[in-house]
């Protein structure tokens, strides 16, 4: 990548570029980051209305952009595990699932934060 000897501005251009060929590469490439990136474009809006104060809305559109960035993170433990060797591997298959076990932590969370800060807005 080079990166390594940029300094200053020319350092965060640089790493900016990255970030968006990654978010490129992303939603190019794997159907959840998609789907879940459409969810998000709906519920960011949703979680600015529901939330009531600076703090639900903070948690509420967090727990959204965390989802994306454990996707984000599964599909490039994958992309490694791919590259080193397609042939079966119990680590291989361990990082694969440790990585499809975060995004499903990530998922729960963001149903409770929902679920917990819905409760109090309708039922509380």
């Amino acid at each position: 990548m080079g990166n390594q000897n940029k300094k200053g501005i020319r350092r965060l251009i640089n790493a900016t570029g990255y970030s968006v060929e990654g978010l490129k590469a992303a939603f190019k490439n794997e159907a959840a980051f998609r789907q879940e990136m459409a969810l998000t474009a709906v519920m960011i809006p949703a979680g600015l209305w529901l939330g009531t104060t600076g703090v639900e809305r903070g948690l509420l559109v967090a727990s959204c952009l965390m989802v994306l960035i454990t996707e984000l993170l599964n599909s490039a433990v994958e992309a490694v595990v791919d590259r080193v060797g397609l042939e079966h591997h119990l680590l291989s298959k361990q990082a694969k699932d440790m990585g499809s076990a975060a995004v499903l932590l990530s998922l729960v969370m963001t149903m409770t934060v929902w679920g917990l800060i819905a409760w109090e807005r309708f039922m509380g």
